[in-house]
């Protein structure tokens, strides 16, 4: 069993929100399933057919029960939204602690619902990281098939491929079309290709909005739904102001490589070493732990990226309190002293810096004028403690 970076506090009750075979479930049953908790799927047709017509069946059930459960999980509850006004009254009420997972709070906003009001914790998970997977992981299998739980435990290629491209569709499916998230989606399909294209590049919206032939508005609110079903983020463009940073056009990233790929229809090609379509899958992968990890970690740092328009980038900025890590990230395997130059060049655009790193896979670290040069492994152990 792999152990998950996620420690949700058990004082009351608590969602965990996270897009579809990220583990959620599995997760619950693992650390907080006993003999006296309730477990409600609503992914079951019976049951979400059940407590949509009656939400008011879950309080006469449960409070119908000879002993009250340690833990009452319902497992995709913005498939029934209308159950946490059931939830609210059974926790103020009757002291019920409640275990809530979902794939989206998206329908949840729509219906007004106020995730409890404050009643309960909200938590977030992500696909595999590097650290959960310890001495299992592999870069290779990473960077080709990305680190969703499912796919990581296939055996065969094709069977990775197969369940990836049905997680799209079961995606288009039933997040999209069922939840009628969009008004057309033929669209929607267009800009998905599209999405896995330019996901880790800076987004021109008004250009993918031209390819889809969709209006602007349209496009941002599709990338609006990939956010709201944690498929995805924005990274944005780094300045101190941060009304000036809102002007500049972000980069936007997909949570996992293996869904990159999928969308972009590349699972054929495996990435190879000392390629620009490695290294793209390389820094798209160590963005993506780094942050997963600020969120499990709870640091805080507000992610951004650098680029000027004489080609000047950083690809990474950690900030907080005023103070910047600046981390630079390259596949190779070898340290590029040309690279760490111009990367400490570039540095001297920025106040108050707390450390610089740059990332490659060569394992024998040094410092390089302002700039340390470390295994990518060694800086992900060590996030923790910046």
């Amino acid at each position: 069993m792999i152990s998950r970076l996620l420690n949700p506090l058990k004082s009351k009750s608590f969602f965990i929100f996270g897009a579809r075979g990220t583990g959620k479930s599995t997760f619950i049953k693992n650390q907080f399933t006993t003999k006296n908790t309730v477990s409600i799927n609503l992914l079951k047709p019976e049951l979400e057919n059940k407590y949509s017509l009656h939400p008011e069946q879950l309080e006469q059930e449960l409070l119908a029960l000879e002993k009250k459960p340690d833990w009452v999980f319902i497992d995709e509850i913005q498939k029934v939204s209308k159950l946490l006004d059931v939830v609210h009254s059974l926790i103020e009420d009757h002291q019920f602690k409640f275990i809530l997972t979902g794939s989206s709070a998206r329908k949840i906003k729509r219906g007004s619902a106020n995730l409890l009001a404050g009643r309960a914790f909200v938590y977030r998970m992500f696909p595999f990281t590097y650290l959960e997977l310890a001495s299992e992981f592999s870069l290779e299998n990473a960077l080709h098939w990305g680190l969703l739980p499912t796919v990581w435990f296939l055996n065969s290629d094709r069977e990775k491929k197969t369940y990836l491209q049905s997680y799209a569709l079961t995606y288009l499916n039933e997040e999209i079309r069922a939840e009628q998230l969009v008004r057309r989606i033929d669209p929607f399909r267009t800009y998905l290709e599209i999405l896995g294209q330019v996901s880790g590049k800076i987004i021109n919206h008004k250009k993918i909005a031209g390819e889809v032939g969709v209006d602007i508005k349209t496009v941002q609110t599709y990338f609006q739904i990939i956010e709201d079903t944690l498929l995805g983020f924005y990274l944005p463009a780094f300045h101190e102001s941060v009304r000036k940073s809102q002007r500049l056009n972000p980069k936007f990233y997909l949570i996992d490589t293996g869904l990159k790929k999928t969308l972009e229809g590349s699972l054929e090609q495996k990435p190879v070493p000392r390629t620009s379509v490695y290294g793209e899958l390389f820094e798209h992968y160590i963005i993506n732990e780094i942050y997963k990890l600020n969120y499990y970690f709870e640091k805080d740092f507000k992610l951004s990226f650098y680029a000027t328009k004489n080609d000047v980038e950083i690809d990474l900025i950690l900030s907080k309190n005023k103070k910047h890590y600046l981390i630079e990230i390259k596949s190779s395997h070898q340290i590029d002293r040309s690279e760490v130059t111009k990367f400490s060049k570039a540095t001297g655009a920025f106040r108050h810096v707390e450390k610089c790193f740059y990332l490659s896979q060569d394992k024998n670290e040094c410092k390089i004028e302002n700039i340390n040069c470390i295994y990518w492994k060694n800086l992900l152990k060590k996030f923790k403690e910046l």
